[in-house]
């Protein structure tokens, strides 16, 4: 690889993996229990949710930074949660009819608060909102491998994958510290509680983490990537193992590898058949991993549709 080539590479295609694979990981990680405990739409519901947060934060602060934007998201599932309790109680709905209604109402609510104001100018607008702007991540600096580790160049890397970084990180500290906690409480919640762990705060702080991630997520990579990595990695991972920490392992891998295969198809494979330009990088990404748990429902050992089926079993009969 040349240098200009691997500098294109290193500027260019990096962050944008980088910020894919750290998104698609802390979701993901966060996911895992999610589906576990039967709540994997929070993840869908909270990405549509934040977005009317979102703008209205840059609106009144005209700046996309971190903490705004982690208001402004929290504001607005605060909202959202009352709005439902509303519905439920006045329209005598079901609670899943009230979310349904309350999650696209705010999110399409968002969309129009986006098409109308300023947030054009900052790279806050409909696009990015549902596919991300991965491409646009730019890091300006490393000329070789080397150079990534120089603090001058460390200085340049976009705030969006510092911020995913340090939410990231923190999910993995959060997992590691209170792994036995939310394992008791998500397969037994009595237990947790006799235990002297309390499971609903437990249930609180497991959907206050799946805010942040995907408020972290949201700017880099959208929400449809945001809804994909809650659910695809930790269900595929679910697919292959019975073993909680085993799934939280696998989990993370497939939605790195997801994160990096999916960016470099999106990047490169068009060019492979001919095709001047590239695909969109968090739809790729999705779209990588819902293979993969695709992959996982036919072919799983134990829990695939082939194995399910007997065939195998009748295979190795046959051959017996």
């Amino acid at each position: 690889m040349s240098d200009v080539i691997l500098a294109d590479f290193l500027t260019i295609d990096l962050p944008a993996m980088l910020a894919g694979s750290l998104a698609a990981l802390g979701c993901a990680l966060v996911g895992n229990f999610l589906i576990l405990r039967r709540q994997a739409l929070i993840g869908d519901a909270i990405s549509h949710v934040v977005l009317p947060g979102i703008v209205l934060a840059f609106i009144v602060t005209g700046t996309i930074a971190a903490l705004p934007m982690m208001l402004g998201a929290l504001a607005a599932a605060v909202v959202a949660v009352g709005l439902i309790e509303l519905i439920r109680h006045l329209g005598r709905l079901e609670t899943g009819a009230a979310m349904g209604v309350v999650f696209t109402t705010m999110f399409a609510g968002g969309v129009l608060m986006l098409e109308r104001s300023a947030g054009r100018g900052a790279h806050l607008d409909v696009q990015h909102a549902l596919y991300g702007s991965l491409e646009a991540l730019l890091w300006l600096g490393p000329t070789d491998w080397a150079s990534l580790l120089r603090p001058e160049v460390l200085a340049e890397l976009p705030d969006e994958i510092v911020m995913l970084a340090a939410v990231t990180g923190s999910i993995i500290a959060t997992v590691v510290l209170f792994y036995k906690e939310l394992k008791i409480s998500t397969f037994d919640a009595a237990l947790a509680d006799a235990l002297g762990y309390p499971s609903k705060w437990i249930g609180v702080g497991l959907v206050l983490a799946t805010g942040i991630t995907a408020v972290a997520a949201f700017q880099a990579v959208g929400s449809i990537l945001v809804i994909a990595m809650f659910i695809c990695p930790p269900a595929t991972a679910r697919m292959l193992t019975d073993n909680l920490a085993r799934q939280i392992w696998l989990s993370g891998g497939i939605a790195v590898l997801a994160g990096v295969l999916g960016y470099l198809l999106a990047a490169f494979a068009p060019q492979l058949f001919g095709t001047v330009g590239s695909l969109n990088a968090a739809g790729m990404i999705a779209v990588v991993a819902g293979l993969m748990q695709t992959l996982a429902m036919l072919f799983a050992p134990r829990y695939g549709a082939v194995a399910q089926s007997g065939f195998v079993g009748s295979l190795k009969r046959s051959k017996t």
